[in-house]
Formats: structure tokens, sequence, C-alpha cells
């Protein structure tokens, strides 16, 4: 893991600090992502539908500090349908939480990464199950790893927008 901070992810990292976020490294298996989360989280895995294709997708998410982290990967066999799944996948997290209203979006990229129209942060307004609010600060992107694409969704789920607490976990979103 490269351990070299820039002075403005080493400022977002301290931002986002308090005495619930305890932020650690963690490897999310099969990924080639290190991810740090600010608690220990819970792994899952369970296939599910992607843009027509059946895909097993690997989950580390944790709660802390009244919000919610999550980290997902999955392998896509068909590269054609990389955007595709993407975009589905977008759709399917703000379906999931009813987003009335999506207030920026824009193209995320980071070295190694695939530019695809589909990868984009973002953050929206929806609600729980219980009805009430909640704000999902997201991103998407994909990368080529041999002859797959591997897709990746990091989120924060919050009563109300909280970006330093986003930005921090999607800095430390390392591909390996």
């Amino acid at each position: 893991m490269n351990w070299t901070l820039t002075w403005p992810v080493a400022l977002l990292l301290l931002a986002a600090c308090s005495p619930a976020l305890n932020w650690r490294s963690v490897p999310l298996d099969g990924a080639a992502l290190i991810a740090t989360l600010p608690c220990k989280p819970d792994h899952a895995t369970r296939t599910v539908e992607m843009a027509g294709a059946p895909v097993e997708l690997a989950m580390a998410g944790c709660e802390a500090d009244n919000a919610t982290f999550a980290v997902s990967s999955a392998a896509l066999p068909d590269p054609a349908r990389a955007d595709a799944a993407l975009a589905h996948w977008r759709a399917a997290v703000l379906a999931r939480v009813g987003a009335s209203a999506v207030f920026s979006e824009q193209p995320f990229a980071r070295p190694g990464t695939l530019p695809l129209p589909s990868s984009v942060r973002l953050v929206a307004q929806g609600r729980r199950t219980d009805g009430t609010a909640v704000t999902v600060q997201g991103v998407w992107f994909a990368r080529a790893l041999g002859p797959q694409v591997r897709l990746y969704h990091a989120v924060v789920y919050t009563a109300k927008p909280r970006p330093d607490v986003a930005d921090a976990l999607f800095a430390g979103l390392d591909l390996q």
C-alpha cells in the first residue's frame, strides 16, 4: 500500500476524525482494493443481477457516528457491459432509498480506472424503510483486471450530507 498522502487528502482525513470514527485499512477479498473504513466492517457476498448478468457481489460495511459505510465489488465477465452495469447499480441503489432528488453528480475517476460515463460521484436524498430522511453519498467506478472488468461502489448513508466523512471514505479507496 502506498502511504504517501498529499496535504489535501491528509486534511480531509483529519477533518473526518471524531472519537466515533476509528479509520482502518480493510482489504476486500478478491477485489484488488483496500478501503479505509471508520469502523470494523461485516463482510458478506451474494449473487445479484447487473445489466442482465448474474454476478457475485462482495460487500464490507459498518456503522459509526450515525452513518452507514459500505464498499462493494463485483467482477463482470463481459467488459462491454461495464458502463451499463454501473448505471444499473446506481439506479438500484437510488431506487432502494426512493431517491427524490439528486443534488450533485459528477464524473469520478482514479488512476487505473476506466473512463466510463457511469463512473460518477453523487449526493442524493431519499427515505429509509422507516420513513426517515437519508442522504446517499456514493461513488461507482470500474477497472480492467485481466479479461474481466471489476466494478466498485462505495457509499455513506447519513441523515444529512456529511461531505467531510464521504471525502475521507472515497480518498481512502486504494486500488491494488
